[in-house]
């Protein structure tokens, strides 16, 4: 396959993300080109991934001095307290701002590395080679860092864009069809907010293409999801305004994943579809949002066996505690929750401009799942 490469252009910084299938052993060549000034790399690296992608990585970097930190993700390790135990073995190994840290994993790993990266020494080098779909169609891009708070997911961060990206398609192949999903539901809210024309080719190509995988498909999908994130970072890198729109589906996603302590039972990718449908129907309800766009995407989601009802994950007892996150949410600035809302398929509303008040959540919630 052809590989490829795109240019990412924010105020602070312009870096690629370089696409294809079998080119992480390019890995070191491409440091040497970019940070050529590089002795020490530090992989930050997902305990799941195959040894032997692990070992190509290792192999392509085999002028440097590796340190290699494993860690078995999940949202409750994303936290400050594993943030400083990687900070202190960066430091005790006397990694310098010349130095680079590499996150080999999905979105956790993104972005505890990135945060890691910025706050060692005030910023040391950062590539990011996601692993998963989710992280090679959105996480990966447009430079925010995190952990995650008790008092909610990813309150605590900064921007810190990478030096370059390396996405390899063959890493895909290993990945749960569970996986796969979860990081669909981001390519299909990149159709929602800004193009129709893609919404309508995933309608008819998504089965086949998540389903049987073929290189061909996912880069397409790839490559057309990271440059409709790209285009929106590159307006707007802090999340003034216009980078909101990519928080379609997520602030019930995140209400949604807190009132389940962020359980393996509901993964990131599955409460975005859930919180993306939730977002549709309250638009509709509120003349916003017009019902045959609500009829296709629900056609859609059932064609792909999405998850659909957050009753199916969730009880009436628990509406207060999603509502609870719902509010801890970063885009909102006033006691009312800011929700991202589209005026139709392939066209965002504006950042801020819809909001509703916990009563308004509750009769929604109820009304429509329980």
């Amino acid at each position: 396959m052809k590989n490829t490469k795109i240019l990412v252009k924010t105020k602070s910084k312009i870096y690629p993300i370089y696409f294809g299938s079998e080119i992480l052993g390019r890995t070191g060549s491409l440091i040497n080109k970019h940070i050529p000034g590089v002795k020490k790399v530090c992989i930050i690296s997902d305990k799941k991934i195959p040894l032997k992608f692990l070992k190509k990585l290792t192999n392509s970097l085999n002028k440097y001095n590796i340190n290699i930190y494993k860690i078995s993700t999940s949202e409750k390790v994303k936290n400050l307290n594993t943030a400083n135990k990687i900070i202190e073995k960066l430091l005790k190994e006397n990694y310098d701002r010349s130095d680079c840290i590499i996150a080999f994993g999905g979105g956790i790993i993104g972005d505890l590395s990135s945060f890691v990266a910025n706050l060692t020494k005030r910023g040391l080098n950062f590539i990011n080679i996601p692993s998963t779909l989710l992280s090679q169609v959105d996480a990966s891009i447009g430079g925010k860092t995190a952990v995650n708070s008790n008092q909610g997911k990813n309150l605590i961060g900064t921007f810190y864009q990478p030096t370059f990206i390396l996405t390899d398609t063959t890493l895909l192949k290993s990945l749960p069809q569970r996986e796969i999903i979860n990081g669909y539901a981001e390519v299909l809210k990149h159709s929602l907010i800004l193009e129709r024309k893609f919404f309508l080719w995933l309608y008819k190509n998504a089965k086949k293409t998540i389903n049987k995988r073929s290189d061909k498909d996912l880069k397409k999908i790839i490559i057309k999801s990271c440059k409709i994130k790209s285009s929106i970072v590159n307006k707007d890198e802090k999340e003034k305004n216009l980078r909101m729109v990519l928080n379609f589906g997520h602030t019930f996603a995140h209400g949604l994943e807190g009132a389940s302590n962020f359980s393996k039972k509901l993964n990131h990718g599955e409460a975005v579809l859930l919180g993306m449908m939730a977002a549709c129907k309250l638009a509709v309800e509120r003349k916003r949002f017009k019902k045959s766009d609500l009829t296709l995407l629900e056609t859609h989601y059932k064609d792909l066996k999405l998850p659909l009802k957050i009753n199916k994950f969730f009880r009436k007892k628990n509406i207060n505690k999603i509502i609870y996150f719902m509010k801890k949410d970063k885009k909102n600035f006033n006691q009312k929750i800011n929700i991202i809302l589209i005026k139709k398929i392939g066209k965002a509303d504006k950042p801020g401009k819809f909001t509703v008040n916990q009563s308004e959540l509750r009769k929604f919630f109820i009304k429509n799942y329980f």
